[in-house]
């Protein structure tokens, strides 16, 4: 016998939905001024002035400013997260995939240096508020497994095991972004240019063909 469902949950569960759907709309909407603005200088008031929401729009669907760019920046890495998967899955070569994950890279970088920042705006926050902390460990683990899914393409198709564990691969080609990006924010076109050299000279360690 089938088991009919509760009118009552389902008018609740599509309320939630309902919600929780304005929340990704709203957070998506106003992602850029949350990047213009930083950390720091965000509130929701803030916020509603500079974008087309009011304060108590925003205020009802979300309970601060913590709690708005954290469902932002989720919702901005639930996007980058797959950035990577087109190239990995087409890549034909080793130096296929690394060329097209480089341009890839440092084209977001340019592109989306506002929200890169507010990213690591976020991250560095984290170290002084662990309000929010459980939501970046695992934004940061899943731009690792992001990275390792490249990494470990790169090498099978390069015959070799890699030579770096996840973590330590991660750090460093994240490293060479955030490096990158402060320079391009500061106008510093020379070191910005220069972030592709470093991070072709990571991928020369990456493969270990003694295995």
């Amino acid at each position: 016998m089938t088991q009919v469902a509760d009118p009552k949950a389902r008018v609740e569960e599509r309320a939630r939905d309902k919600f929780e759907a304005r929340r990704t709309e709203l957070a998506q909407a106003t992602l850029h001024t949350l990047a213009e603005l930083g950390y720091a200088r965000t509130s929701l008031r803030e916020i509603a002035q500079n974008s087309e929401y009011s304060h108590g729009v925003l205020h009802y669907y979300f309970s601060d400013k913590l709690d708005l760019i954290t469902h932002a920046v989720r919702q901005y890495e639930a996007m980058c997260v797959t950035r990577y998967d087109e190239v990995v899955a087409s890549a034909e070569s080793a130096d296929q995939l690394y060329a097209e994950f480089a341009a890839t890279y440092f084209a977001t970088l340019r592109a989306d240096a506002a929200i890169h920042r507010l990213w690591y705006d976020l991250r560095n926050q984290s170290l002084f508020d662990d309000s929010f902390r459980a939501d970046v460990l695992d934004i940061e683990a899943r731009r690792e497994e992001m990275i390792w899914r490249v990494i470990s393409r790169y090498c099978e198709l390069a015959d070799a095991a890699p030579a770096l564990p996840s973590a330590v691969a991660y750090v460093t080609i994240d490293g060479i972004f955030q490096r990158a990006l402060l320079h391009h924010i500061a106008g510093r076109v020379a070191e910005t240019d220069a972030a592709p050299d470093q991070l072709n000279a990571v991928f020369a360690l990456l493969t270990d063909h003694s295995g």
